[in-house]
């Protein structure tokens, strides 16, 4: 009998810890999380990089992640990025966000850093739902999507239209690289991989702001299993939030 090889083909990142995950089951949080350690490994970054948790669902981000951390008031992480990233240029400076906290009550601090074309790293995670608070209607929750404060679903006669925040940021002049993928198979867990590694690519290079804003789940308050959950992502959500490149300046292309 020949002599049996053991090949390693898997094992957790240098940039993730072992802590035991407080996310939900099915949760694509935790897809998300290894995607940015993959990243910050395989550029050899961290060390020099310092996260952002924000609040929400990823409040204990820095539970996970084997990088230095910081907690910021609710929707204020750009802005403490922008403080962290001027004092300490050499450093990588990413926030890690969800729709509630940048798309609502951070919305001023993340517009404006865009504009500013502030050389930070953001993670966006849309789920199109509050989840750490209950399940209300988030600003990205779509039309007619039930949540626990539109339990008839959302009316965009009283409740406004949901905000696309790629598309929106893409319009500032200080945006170098605002994309948009999702979670819900392995060939679009791939494309955003490697937009997560382009993105902290565009702020080693010094090129501004950049954002991948990442389609995600949330199978409790969708009131899903996870299977469940993901057929709804590519189903309702990645019609009405479409993937791919929203802005990217020509200086990314060469990186």
């Amino acid at each position: 009998m020949g002599k049996v090889v053991e090949k390693l083909v898997y094992e957790r990142p240098k940039s993730l810890t072992d802590a035991h995950t407080h996310y939900c089951p099915g949760c694509t949080h935790g897809v998300s999380h290894r995607l940015v350690a993959e990243a910050l490994d395989e550029l050899g970054i961290r060390e020099r990089t310092i996260g952002i948790a924000p609040v929400g669902c990823s409040v204990l981000a820095y539970y996970y992640f084997n990088v230095d951390f910081a907690e910021a008031a609710h929707g204020r992480a750009p802005a403490m990025a922008t403080g962290m990233k001027r004092a300490n240029p050499d450093r990588v400076i990413f926030t890690y966000q969800g729709d509630g906290d940048l798309a609502a009550i951070g919305t001023g601090e993340i517009v404006h850093a865009a504009g500013r074309g502030e050389n930070i790293t953001v993670i966006f995670i849309n789920n199109a739902i509050y989840g750490m608070t209950g399940g209300q209607m988030a600003p990205t929750t779509l039309e007619g999507q039930k949540t626990t404060s539109s339990p008839m679903g959302r009316d965009i006669s009283i409740a406004g239209h949901p905000l696309k925040m790629s598309e929106l940021l893409s319009t500032l002049d200080g945006a170098a690289y605002v994309v948009r993928h999702s979670l819900h198979d392995v060939k679009h867990i791939r494309r955003a991989r490697k937009a997560i590694l382009t993105a902290f690519k565009v702020q080693l290079a010094g090129l501004g702001f950049s954002m991948v804003e990442l389609l995600s789940t949330c199978c409790t308050n969708w009131k899903m299993d996870p299977v469940e959950s993901l057929d709804w992502l590519r189903d309702n959500m990645v019609p009405f939030y479409p993937l791919g490149e929203h802005k990217v300046i020509d200086a990314v292309k060469d990186l």
